[in-house]
């Protein structure tokens, strides 16, 4: 069915056939360092193309409002199950189009309008859904924010005076540029002595948990939300976890698996999207296999090894490391802005985004920090040995280009062309997997 759909796009629409076919080609020849980033599976892709696509059932697996929908059952019923093995979860939500529209249902589910909500603060690491200005749960909701030590780490004693003071009814332990692990069970034990909901979101480290290679937040945390691109290379989406308090009773009464079922459908979304489901339950099937454990296990090596080079070529990392795959360099003070960096760098076949660092002055759209991250990087097949490699073509960049100001750079355009070939040859080295090669490559 997908090489028909091809054929006929093809012939039919060129346009945007080739558009299509150009992205495969950038995406090979392209050193991704995007933390935030992952690489879907072949098999993974042809589930989320599926005629399924075409079924239309709001609703849950036996209780639809829509006939037609018994195949589909099937499949989301396979889903589910294959969330709660892949986390070890008592109850699973699979039909959440987003980690951000989970976060969203929770929230609505366990939070009144206007409750307190306890989350890491943007420049610090946080999350736009974990209660910032510029989100829904920001305006929503009565948001309040900890941040992390001198040593960049969460500061565990200001979490607990902030939780002692506000009262929240739900802390977020969570975050989308922390390199380092969360102590789960800390947060617990504040939420606890406040009377708070605790909801991990663990959307950047999921492969690592399900890998059995991070701490499993699932039966310690109230609620447990992720995304299911990124580490777990399915496709976009999201899960909502609950583990040994999925029937403990929540507001109202019912329990918190019930409240959660009833926040996502009717409460913030409406028909699911059967296909991606598909695609979700296979990309979990995927997660429990040796060869995924294996790439995990590669993506942590990587990013020391990663780390270790930088910091060796004079940059500041947050925290001084990493214990996930994710490393956080500070730019300041001599060094470009993020955006600089990140443009720089995207001109000569290098991704990496920009993002604030604790104490940033500047602006979001700014910033003086640059994320990097090696989910891609170990799903080629790339080891500590290349990491090296990649921090010196990073470092050629950020030297090179000569920043006019905090958004504009000069680079010299033989540099760049240098600095192309050189990632087109590495890239080229470690294909990106289960990928039809460009044209020209063989």
């Amino acid at each position: 069915m997908l090489s028909t759909g091809t054929t006929r796009l093809r012939a039919e629409d060129p346009e945007l056939a080739g558009l299509l076919e150009d992205e495969l080609t950038r995406q090979d020849e392209t050193l991704s360092l995007v933390a935030s980033a992952g690489v879907a599976d072949a098999s993974v892709l042809a589930a989320g193309a599926a005629a399924l696509s075409d079924v239309t059932a709001e609703g849950y697996p036996g209780s639809r409002f829509h006939p037609g929908a018994e195949g589909f059952d099937a499949v989301e019923r396979l889903a589910v199950a294959r969330a709660r093995a892949a986390f070890g979860a008592s109850h699973a939500n699979v039909q959440p189009h987003s980690c951000s529209a989970a976060n969203l249902a929770v929230l609505t589910a366990l939070l009144p309008v206007g409750g307190v909500l306890l989350g890491l603060r943007l420049d610090a690491g946080g999350h736009l859904t974990h209660g910032a200005p510029a989100s829904v749960t920001g305006r929503w909701f009565r948001p309040v924010s900890y941040g992390v030590g001198d040593d960049g780490r969460i500061d565990y004693a200001a979490l607990a005076r902030a939780a002692r003071e506000h009262r929240p009814g739900v802390i977020v332990a969570g975050a989308s540029a922390h390199p380092r692990r969360i102590d789960h069970v800390r947060f617990r034990e504040i939420a606890d002595e406040v009377g708070a909901y605790l909801l991990a979101d663990i959307s950047h480290v999921a492969g690592l948990v399900a890998a059995g290679l991070h701490p499993n937040p699932v039966d310690v945390a109230h609620v447990t939300t992720t995304s299911t691109y990124k580490q777990l290379d399915g496709p976009r989406g999201g899960l909502i976890l609950l583990g040994r308090d999925h029937d403990r009773p929540g507001p109202g009464g019912a329990s918190l698996a019930r409240l959660i079922d009833r926040a996502v459908f009717p409460g913030t979304q409406g028909t699911p999207a059967p296909a991606a489901i598909a695609a979700k339950a296979r990309a979990l099937d995927r997660a429990r296999g040796p060869e995924f454990e294996r790439t995990a296990r590669l993506v942590l090596d990587d990013a020391a090894a990663l780390a270790t080079a930088l910091r060796g070529l004079g940059y500041r990392l947050l925290t001084g490391g990493t214990e996930t795959h994710m490393v956080m360099l500070d730019l300041r003070p001599d060094g470009p802005s993020g955006l600089v960096a990140e443009r720089a760098l995207e001109e000569c076949g290098i991704l990496a985004n920009r993002n604030s660092v604790p104490g940033d002055t500047a602006p979001p759209t700014v910033t003086g920090g640059l994320r990097l991250g090696t989910n891609v990087l170990a799903r080629r097949g790339m080891g500590p040995a290349e990491m090296a490699r990649c921090a010196g073509l990073l470092d050629r960049v950020l030297r090179c280009a000569e920043p006019v100001d905090a958004t504009r750079y000069r680079l010299d355009p033989v540099v760049r062309d240098e600095i192309r070939a050189e990632v087109r040859e590495l890239t080229r080295s470690f294909p990106l997997p289960g990928r039809p090669v460009p044209e020209g490559v063989r």
